[in-house]
């Protein structure tokens, strides 16, 4: 009886709601098994703890069946939208600035930086213990001289051996510490790749000096004796003749800096592949980049003529210095270009990784030839470095006048391939230093050019505090390395550069207990602060990384640009006094300026916030001014030949977004 009743339940006893209609509106369903219930219990509404079977005859009813097609077709349509829209942005996105570009590179010299353990030098660890340095600064990109295993008769770039960490800087554990920690702090690490030459401590030179079949020509090598002529008149960098006789092998070695240091020959593919092996090595160490040096060196003409002389009547025997001679054989050879690609392209199979974009800048002092320098951009087609170093600005003593500045800038401007990223500096471990050979009362303009130029500046250690070359005294004590004197930290013993011993491997310089970085970072109005302030506002505003560069004005004192962005009514008037006097610029002949000024920031801090009227714009020799200013009206579409920009980006306020365009 019980299963018979069970049978019998229909959809309408399975409901607490046996009164229900069905979905065309008709009377209850029949159950020829009860009697029907009483109206009072009818419910035509749903409710909660309602079966899935109830709620399907529910739900099919127009009232609740259309609101949810509505939804879901609304819904469907929302998505679509929301991936186009996504597909636009991306599409439209101007691509994303690199770390190389976003921040200026801090050049560390590994000798004089900071000492941690007592012996006078600086190493590894020292680096280490004064990260926070560029954190305070907001560098995120340091690039560290030579540490390779070395005899030290050329600061270290005469490897002896390229996989392995010298004792005087540390181990390779100190190394990979490091690294470790500079990367848990967003720093990034450049290398120095010295790729031209080794030590002739290296054991490549040992075995072809003594004929080993395979290292043979691992060298460049000629016929010569020791008391006959050279093989030709090339001479090195440092003067005299660029070949050296070797008693041992009874042939000349070509050396185009130090004797102590023979130029490699990469016509040998066997040397090739020793170089990109240790470019393997140091980028699977996780090095960040590389900055190569001597590039233009690498290859020498194979037929080995004399170079022709600057001057044709000058005796040859007398010939001994490098601007004797006009070096077509020895410079910028066929096939060089083909080697820098090539690691260049080992460089970009350990670029895949997102956020692990390997780095390659190429030094080469072309001088006048400036021309050559920038085909190490590559081309189009086939990438090389990422810039080479602009050396042009180290010309800026020669001169201080607005328009000397403005043609070394328009050098490099004007020549640079198009959409290449540009680059400044006005000093390095072989140029003295800028405070000294321009004059201290320079250096504040001098850091606000390269922070507001276009591109990525490059900072030498010392340069952010306005270190000063220090030229020793007379007598044995004297310094051979004036712009390499230890760091100035503070008004400690050794400026705390070594605060365990009284030893430096150099000279201080006797400023150090008024110029170093502990009181200025006391000091709001130190050239620190204004380093630090600059560089903050370069990384946060948009015109300075992504936005166009214009030659404003000119003259004997004062050199003007704007920096501005398309979309963007907020752009920035620098105004720069490099001559010896003050001047007043009239800026009235440019439309596209309000006629009133704010200046933003000033190397002299009282000048701060001074309303100035364009027609009229006071600087003091030295002085340099940020103006921020707001117009709807862009400069670049009616000066096109006076304005430069690497990578075309607008900005669209409405919704905050920056666009291709």
């Amino acid at each position: 009886m019980l299963q018979t009743n069970t049978v019998n339940i229909n959809l309408g006893d399975g409901s607490l709601n046996p009164g229900f209609r069905d979905v065309d509106g008709g009377s209850a369903a029949e159950d020829p098994g009860k009697e029907k219930r009483d109206p009072e219990y009818a419910q035509i509404k749903p409710y909660a703890g309602m079966p899935k079977e109830v709620l399907l005859l529910h739900s099919c009813k127009a009232r609740y069946r259309v609101p949810r097609e509505i939804l879901f077709w609304l819904m469907v349509a929302c998505t679509l939208a929301l991936v186009a829209l996504t597909v636009t942005v991306i599409a439209l996105s101007p691509r994303c600035m690199n770390w190389w570009q976003v921040s200026p590179v801090y050049q560390v010299y590994l000798r004089s930086f900071k000492d941690s353990d007592g012996d006078g030098v600086g190493d590894l660890k020292g680096i280490q213990k004064q990260l926070e340095h560029f954190q305070y600064l907001n560098i995120k990109s340091v690039w560290v001289s030579p540490f390779y295993r070395s005899p030290l008769r050329d600061s270290g770039y005469d490897v002896e051996d390229f996989r392995a960490i010298d004792p005087l800087f540390g181990t390779m554990q100190d190394f990979e510490k490091l690294l470790a920690e500079m990367h848990s702090k967003g720093l990034k690490l450049i290398v120095d790749l010295i790729p031209n030459h080794t030590s002739d401590r290296h054991r490549w030179f040992n075995l072809s000096r003594t004929g080993d079949p395979h290292y043979k020509d691992y060298y460049v090598w000629s016929d010569c004796n020791g008391s006959a002529p050279r093989p030709n008149n090339w001479v090195s960098v440092f003067g005299n003749s660029a070949w050296t006789y070797d008693d041992v092998r009874g042939q000349c070695y070509l050396h185009q800096f130090l004797k102590e240091q023979p130029d490699l020959n990469f016509r040998n593919p066997h040397v090739r592949k020793e170089m990109t092996d240790i470019i393997h090595f140091w980028l699977e160490k996780g090095v960040d980049g590389f900055r190569v040096g001597a590039v233009n060196r690498l290859l020498e003409a194979a037929h080995l003529r004399d170079e022709p002389q600057v001057d044709p009547k000058k005796a040859p025997e007398s010939v001994a210095s490098v601007w004797d001679l006009h070096h077509d054989y020895t410079t910028s050879q066929l096939g060089l270009h083909d080697l820098l690609r090539d690691w260049r392209a080992e460089m970009q199979a350990y670029s895949r990784e997102p956020g692990r974009y390997r780095f390659m800048v190429t030094e080469s002092y072309d001088y006048h030839e400036v021309d050559k320098t920038m085909m190490y951009y590559g081309t189009s087609l086939v990438k090389e470095s990422d810039f080479p170093f602009n050396f042009y600005l180290l010309d800026l003593p020669q001169n201080t006048s607005g328009l000397w500045v403005k043609h070394l800038v328009q050098l490099w401007m004007a020549n640079m391939p198009k959409g290449q990223w540009p680059n400044w500096l006005v000093g390095n471990h072989d140029q003295p230093r800028i405070a000294s050979s321009a004059g201290h009362t320079y250096i504040r303009a001098i850091n606000m050019l390269l922070l507001t130029l276009p591109g990525t500046p490059t900072t030498y250690y010392g340069e952010e505090i306005g270190m000063e070359n220090n030229n020793g005294t007379d007598g044995p004590s004297a310094s051979q390395d004036p712009q390499r004197s230890p760091m100035q930290w503070s008004s400690d013993m050794n400026a705390g550069f070594n605060n365990k011993t009284n030893t430096t491997w150099l000279p201080l310089h006797p400023d150090y207990r008024s110029i170093n970085v502990k009181a200025q970072m006391e000091d709001e109005g130190s050239v620190l602060a204004q380093y630090r302030s600059l560089n903050t506002l370069r990384q946060s505003e948009l015109p300075f990384l992504r936005g166009w560069f214009c030659f404003v004005h000119a003259d004997a004192s004062v050199f003007s640009y704007l920096r501005e962005l398309d979309g963007l009514s907020r752009a920035f008037l620098m105004v720069l006094n490099f001559g010896g006097e003050p001047a007043v610029t009239d800026l009235s002949s440019v439309p596209e300026l309000p006629d009133l000024l704010t200046v933003q920031m000033s190397t002299n801090r009282s000048n701060d916030d001074k309303v100035l009227h364009k027609s009229r714009i006071p600087t003091e020799a030295g002085e340099g001014l940020v103006i921020q200013y707001t117009t709807n009206t862009r400069f670049h579409p009616n000066h096109p030949e006076q304005c430069y920009v690497s990578e075309k980006a607008c900005y669209l306020s409405a919704v905050d977004l920056l666009y291709q365009c």
